[in-house]
């Protein structure tokens, strides 16, 4: 039976005049200022000889399938490729395989965008069966574009390829607004936990204040580690919040229900401060618990009540009271009698219940049902097109309230 090695790394990096013929750490990006063809980009002669060629080669075998750009969390456009070379023409005692590639967008084919990464290669007998499976990835925005794509390898042998990608909204995302403009090549960001640049806040009007609170944890109840789509998913969502204008103030609780404790807590704030959050996930060693916490019966339903009763219990300073995270479910859900102790809820609440496959898990979770107790509105969370539609009820009905709570205190004086 052939077995397929799967390489992959960091996605590729955008080179702005890049001397190619340098050497670099693998995987390390270099940046570096050039005066040749292509808008400042200098390559290696063959390397741009490959690329204007517009022909495929086979010298370095290999199997290029081009990745359909496709709406991610992020409200970004992905694209890139996919490709496969036989381990037997990788046999020997290692080294690199590098990667170069270039975007050219039909809005300003003057202006094409340059890629390189460079992948290492272990030790690899000879005569191995299988393949080896790379990918790379860029974002763009809507709109046309050509990619000229080569890989080579130490002994110079070159596998090339050309293919045009139309990047486009469906009819049912048409209603998102897109990160990128149309036309645009970025390179694919994997750091999740940047920080976002300062928001235009709305001037006309009082700026709304909420509390998230976001549980962060896979979607499969028995895996280990938190994948990159889920993490994706899950910061996408405080993002979409922090970037809407109306909202000024942002209180953040994270959380994890296996391992029932807070990992992290911001106190109001007119940002959400990613990078410390970033940190803060970075600790979380899923698939663990404190032993204390093994002989305690439904000790996570307990930790649940114990947070909704904490965190619900200034809630009138708030806006709205903001659950986040895939389905949550508990052997036992929150007993109604507990959730009646807290008392009544000024404040609206919602659940964004991020779950890709609705229909995998059909049941109301048990932070659905303490939504639902207190009459709030829960969303699910499957397409980046719910997550702005839901974002944008969330904040009207937060408006709605506002404006209520304004006119009844007008009245009351």
């Amino acid at each position: 039976m052939q077995e397929t090695m799967r390489l992959r790394f960091p996605f590729m990096s955008v080179l702005a005049g890049v001397l190619l013929t340098a050497v670099n750490p693998v995987c390390a990006q270099s940046v570096l200022g050039g005066d040749g063809p292509d808008g400042g980009v200098r390559l290696v002669q063959t390397d741009l000889a490959n690329l204007e060629l517009q022909e495929s080669k086979k010298d370095l075998p290999c199997t290029v399938t081009p990745v359909k750009p496709d709406l991610g969390f992020d409200l970004r456009l992905h694209t890139g490729y996919e490709v496969t070379i036989p381990l037997r023409e990788l046999s020997g005692r290692g080294g690199s395989l590098t990667a170069i590639f270039r975007v050219t967008s039909a809005r300003d084919e003057n202006k094409p965008v340059y890629f390189s990464q460079r992948f290492e290669v272990p030790p690899i007998e000879e005569n191995a069966g299988g393949s080896a499976e790379l990918e790379g990835s860029f974002d763009v925005g809507e709109g046309d574009y050509h990619v000229d794509w080569l890989m080579r390898d130490p002994a110079e042998r070159v596998c090339s390829s050309h293919w045009d990608a139309e990047a486009a909204l469906t009819d049912s995302d048409r209603a998102v607004s897109l990160v990128l403009p149309p036309g645009e090549v970025r390179a694919t960001e994997k750091e999740y936990f940047r920080e976002d640049p300062p928001v235009q806040r709305a001037q006309n009007a009082r700026p709304l204040n909420v509390k998230v609170l976001v549980n962060f944890a896979p979607q499969k109840v028995d895996s280990s580690i938190l994948r990159p789509s889920d993490l994706e998913a899950l910061v996408s969502i405080l993002r979409t919040l922090s970037r809407e204008p109306r909202i000024g103030t942002f209180s953040i609780v994270a959380f994890n229900l296996e391992q029932q404790r807070v990992i992290f807590r911001q106190e109001p704030a007119s940002r959400i401060d990613f990078p410390a959050l970033g940190q803060a996930v970075d600790s979380l060693a899923l698939g663990t618990v404190d032993i204390q916490r093994l002989g305690e019966k439904h000790g996570d339903t307990k930790f649940l009540s114990d947070l909704v009763r904490r965190e619900a219990a200034d809630v009138g300073k708030f806006d709205a009271l903001v659950f986040a995270g895939p389905k949550a479910m508990l052997e036992e859900n929150v007993p109604g009698e507990e959730l009646k102790q807290i008392g009544p809820v000024d404040s609206p609440m919602f659940y964004l219940n991020y779950i890709l496959n609705p229909r995998s898990i059909p049941w109301r979770d048990a932070i659905g049902n303490i939504v639902k107790f207190f009459r709030g509105a829960e969303y699910t969370i499957s397409r980046p097109r719910d997550l702005w539609s839901a974002t944008g009820q969330l904040v009207s009905r937060m408006v709605e309230v506002s404006n209520e709570r304004q006119v009844s205190s007008a009245a009351g004086l």
